[in-house]
Parts: C-alpha cells; structure tokens; sequence
C-alpha cells in the first residue's frame, strides 16, 4: 500500500453496515498484528439504548447509553466519557512497526474525547495503516480527518458492500 495514501476511511449513513465491513476485514486481516476496535449496539427490548467499545483483543467498555448520566449527549445517548478515556488507555494504540490498526469510529460520540482525537492523529500521522469507520456528517476532527491528503475514502452503500471490501483488501494487499 502506497505510503502517501495509507489511512483507509470508510463512511456512509448511520445502519448502512460499516461496523460489518470493519469485522469482515478484521476477519481477512486476522494473521496481521491488528490493533484497534469496533463499536457495537446495546440493545434492549428490540430497541437500541447505547453503544458498547470491542478491542481487538477482547476487552469491552460503554461508550455511550440512554440510562447513564453525563454531561455529554449525542441525541438521546449519553457518553461516557470517563469509561471511554480508561478504555482508550487500557488497549495498545502505539503506533510500531508492522502493525495495523482499526478505529469504529470518529464521530460526534467519540469526538467529546480529547484523548481520542489525540490518539487518532497520532495514528494518522505514523507510518502505519489505519481502517477507520467516520461519520458521514460532522464538523472539526471529523471534517479535518476526511480532509487529509494521505487519506482514501470509501462511502459504502447498500448496494457496493462487496465491491468496498474487495477494493479495500486489494488496496492492502499492494
């Protein structure tokens, strides 16, 4: 993959399947020493009510839920950013050689936390790839991210799924 295009953003509306797309290459990628997570829904009666943090390596942590109280809000969710600045502390996002890393996702939520814009840019500029999920609207570190000219962006839609994984695994493969 070419140095001056090595940070891989993937964006398209809230549902469309990013997080699928982000495990599908984790999948793919599962003999490259991958560093990251991914955020999945916590559900409750048929009905989502937050966001949960996976890391690579199998620790979990609340990022954000209707039930919790914090000053922090994204529509009707509130963040936990505390829990969320411990969880960015306890996994390895030092950027090292030969690795590989994996953010879901910049985006409003995860934004509230300086400690993880800090971490993101310290990503994006190494010499190591990132695959990061990023929303499709928003200003500051979102914008500023989709902005970059070491960047390739993907919008994946219900209808390209399969075209984005394969373009992205080609990619990573030269």
């Amino acid at each position: 993959m070419s140095q001056t295009k090595k940070n891989i953003l993937i964006t398209g509306p809230p549902k469309v399947g990013k997080t699928t797309l982000i495990k599908k290459i984790c999948e793919s990628l599962k003999n490259a020493q991958l560093r990251g997570f991914y955020t999945e829904e916590i559900r409750q009666d048929g009905k989502r009510r937050g966001f949960r943090l996976i890391s690579l390596d199998g620790r979990e942590a609340m990022l954000a839920d209707t039930g919790i109280k914090s000053p922090y809000r994204v529509g009707r969710y509130r963040i936990d950013k505390e829990g969320f600045e411990k969880f960015l502390s306890e996994i390895d996002l030092v950027p090292k050689k030969g690795r590989w890393f994996i953010i879901d996702e910049i985006g409003k939520m995860e934004c509230f936390s300086s400690l993880f814009v800090e971490k993101v840019k310290e990503l994006l500029n190494s010499s190591c790839p990132l695959i990061c999920t990023v929303a499709m609207k928003g200003g500051g570190f979102i914008k500023e991210v989709k902005e970059r000219k070491d960047v390739i962006i993907f919008r994946l839609a219900e209808t390209n799924r399969e075209k984005v994984f394969q373009d992205i695994i080609t990619l990573l493969a030269g």
